[in-house]
């Protein structure tokens, strides 16, 4: 990895750990299409062993506010997608991985942006994990689905259950590609250089997470999600 790509994806990183830290989604959606425009070959493993750290400290800080049924639900559907969302991996060329990056990221965008405010339920839940097993194991964003569950909840429950089901996904995403021979035990190289910038995205957003408006930062990261999956749609 070159010098400017580092600093590229450090600055990126920091941002990404600033705004999940913040509002609870955001992390895959602004790293993800970054990463598959500089380099392709990070996207997922990259993306989901960054946010490990980051989804493990979010969980703790505000874990008084866990919903832990809806936690229970959607990590159930979540861990039996997950092998599907490695066939995807399988069944997309390398080549195109970046256009189904860029796809999913737009197409998840814009289901957040509109949809209607509704109270979850055992189906959304188990919708919400399912959708999520897919995208986030074969791309590394899997947040869209669970914003659009936990969008109109208070703001500290939806950072610490999406933290605590990303943490617990992301772990079994990472293993099932390791076994399969999906990933390298080297990629993970490439998060532990940007540990620092996690952490300082982390600890910034300590500082401001409960003075932020969640509306509108989450309407703030689901445009950049919207423009820099265009992007990455453009690149390819």
């Amino acid at each position: 990895m070159s010098v400017m790509t580092l600093a590229v994806l450090a600055v990126t990183v920091a941002v990404a750990a600033f705004v999940q830290g913040s509002s609870g989604l955001g992390f895959a959606l602004i790293v993800a299409p970054v990463a598959g425009i500089v380099d392709p070959a990070l996207v997922p493993v990259f993306v989901l062993a960054s946010m490990i750290p980051l989804n493990l400290y979010v969980a703790w800080r505000e874990r008084a506010s866990l919903d832990l049924r809806g936690a229970g639900w959607i990590t159930g559907a979540r861990l039996a997608a997950t092998p599907a969302g490695l066939a995807l991996l399988w069944l997309i060329p390398e080549r195109s991985l970046g256009l189904f990056v860029g796809v999913a990221t737009v197409l998840a965008a814009v289901a957040s942006l509109a949809a209607p405010s509704f109270t979850p339920g055992k189906g959304a839940y188990l919708g919400a994990g399912a959708v999520t097993g897919l995208t986030e194991t074969a791309t590394g964003v899997g947040g869209p689905p669970l914003a659009l569950v936990y969008q109109h909840r208070p703001p500290a429950e939806l950072r610490s259950t999406v933290a605590a089901c990303f943490l617990v996904g992301e772990v079994a995403s990472l293993v099932l590609l390791f076994a399969t021979g999906r990933a390298q035990v080297a990629e993970l190289g490439d998060a532990v250089l940007l540990l620092p910038a996690i952490a300082l995205g982390a600890w910034l957003s300590r500082l401001v997470h409960h003075r932020l408006d969640a509306r509108r930062m989450r309407l703030f990261v689901l445009v950049f999600a919207l423009v820099s999956g265009v992007v990455l749609m453009l690149g390819v």
